[in-house]
């Protein structure tokens, strides 16, 4: 069974990595860019689809670990990406057996375009399980998608004043918090969050 939130990204994976593929890790990332640790440091990517910004983190010599659920995406990470010290895991939110089965912390996770999949049960149980792989002053940097659900997707409306409360709970408090267009399509804003861990 596909884990919840990946419905529609297997079926049109060969569509979905040419277009994620088609923006620059730079482009996607401008909003946050300066809050990314300057000397190498440990990076979690989770929903990394294509590894468009796994393999940005990479080039700037992060040692990074991509986290995908959705098989059709690892296996185009792989393929054009393989080339990189990438750490593939196929593992979902809201639980993150597997990541958290290492018992590992990171400095920096990421969460692009993957919050607004969970409901809010689940967003509750995955702000719980993020804040556990958080460095103390770890970084956590999500965007949140505004707009009409593409047929096949499941998405929730979800407000950047929602997340930012829900991250406070657990000591994630805001230090980045802007809203834009989407670089590619219409009638789409995103919600850009970043928080420090205060553990």
């Amino acid at each position: 069974m596909a884990a919840s939130g990946t419905e529609g990204y297997g079926e049109t994976a060969d569509i979905l990595v040419e277009r994620y593929e088609s923006l620059t890790f730079a482009q996607v990332q401008r909003h946050v860019l300066h809050l990314f640790p300057e000397t190498a440091s440990r990076v979690i990517d989770i929903g990394a689809g294509s590894g468009r910004d796994a393999a940005g983190f990479c080039a700037l010599g992060h040692s990074v670990t991509a986290v995908e659920p959705t098989p059709e995406m690892r296996a185009h990470g792989r393929r054009m990406h393989g080339h990189l010290p990438i750490r593939w895991i196929d593992d979902s939110l809201p639980d993150l057996e597997r990541v958290l089965a290492l018992g590992e912390r990171w400095d920096v996770v990421m969460l692009t375009a993957v919050w607004m999949h969970l409901d809010p049960g689940q967003r509750e149980q995955a702000m719980a399980c993020i804040a556990r792989l958080l460095q103390p002053d770890g970084l956590l940097a999500l965007s949140l998608r505004h707009g009409a659900v593409p047929a096949g997707r499941r998405m929730f409306e979800v407000s950047a004043a929602e997340t930012r409360a829900l991250a406070a709970r657990h000591r994630l408090f805001t230090v980045h918090d802007s809203e834009g267009p989407s670089l590619q399509a219409q009638d789409v804003s995103w919600s850009r969050l970043a928080f420090r861990s205060q553990r």
